[in-house]
């Protein structure tokens, strides 16, 4: 194998996106041979070389990308101060070092894929890219198009003006409406800021896909991996994964280490010291409801 950066070669191995991995080199945490190295766009060989990050080998690992279902009330990060439930409590099954890409707010669910290819991840999220996120939002109030054109129009987030979204209504529900919202960038809240900028909060937010991907026929809580057709798809579009691996077996029954967890009906729990308990998922997001002709505005 010929020498690579060593940034790439962290990403590759799942350690950290190349960003981040530039931190631990020029942070000191990445040893080449036992000696530690600092320099951005220094090269090596895992094959020839030991390379170390915080006194731990970096093994490379196969590719691995996955769509999870994120229930509400899940924090989608590997790891939480306030102890709060995180998607890595799904990810037990999984024998790589995944992380999400991007995020959803804690009382967000839907579609979040993961991957240890730090260049897919940051091929995804890349701005240039612009790759779609879709989500299905529930408001408060009546919204009539001429309110469609201000939730179409860029607001302000830490300084800089947002892309503007596309959005449409799907239906009407008594004093609420449904909406289906796509972005094409991830800032901070910025659908419920939307909400509060048109006067119309969110309830209740969903993705349902990202990218293209989406979670159709997962449970809350669980997951599947890409298919092979989907990566292709997205290599053609972002230009990620840059090597498109062979499938492999699913988990069994394609369900999360939570998930499978769950007792079957009628059935006892298996007890388990080390799991915390998990609420059951009320139900599954609602399927995208037809669009329905716009009544008076109440007054």
């Amino acid at each position: 194998m010929a020498a690579e950066r060593l940034q790439k070669l962290l990403a590759q191995a799942g350690i950290a996106s190349r960003r981040n991995a530039e931190a631990l080199i020029t942070g000191g945490r990445v040893t080449v041979d036992g000696k530690v190295v600092t320099e951005l766009g220094t090269r090596a060989d895992p094959q020839q070389n030991v390379i170390e990050v915080d006194g731990r080998r970096v093994v490379a690992e196969a590719p691995v990308y996955l769509v999870f279902h994120k229930p509400r009330n899940v924090v989608s990060t590997m790891k939480d101060p306030e102890g709060r439930p995180t998607v890595a409590e799904y990810m037990r099954r999984v024998n790589a070092r995944v992380v999400p890409i991007g995020r959803l707010d804690f009382h967000t669910s839907g579609t979040l894929l993961l991957t240890n290819d730090g260049e897919f991840a940051d091929g995804l999220l890349h701005p240039r890219k612009a790759s779609p996120k879709v989500y299905v939002a529930k408001v408060r109030g009546l919204v009539l198009d001429e309110d469609l054109e201000r939730w179409q129009a860029s607001i302000e987030i830490d300084g800089r003006p947002t892309r503007p979204a596309e959005v449409s209504r799907l239906r009407f529900d008594g004093d609420k409406t449904w909406l289906e919202i796509v972005l094409k960038e991830g800032k901070n809240r910025q659908i419920h800021r939307l909400g509060e900028a048109t006067g119309f909060p969110v309830l209740r937010l969903a993705r349902l896909s990202f990218a293209g991907i989406d979670s159709e026929g997962l449970r809350p809580g669980a997951y599947r991996e890409l298919t092979v057709e989907e990566l292709l798809r997205l290599k053609r579009e972002y230009g990620v994964p840059r090597r498109t691996p062979e499938p492999s077996p699913p988990p069994k029954a394609g369900r999360s280490a939570v998930e499978a967890r769950r007792p079957p009906p009628g059935g006892r729990p298996r007890s388990d010291r080390n799991t915390p308990r998990r609420e059951r998922e009320p139900s599954r997001e609602p399927a995208r409801p037809p669009r329905e002709r716009a009544p008076n505005r109440r007054r």
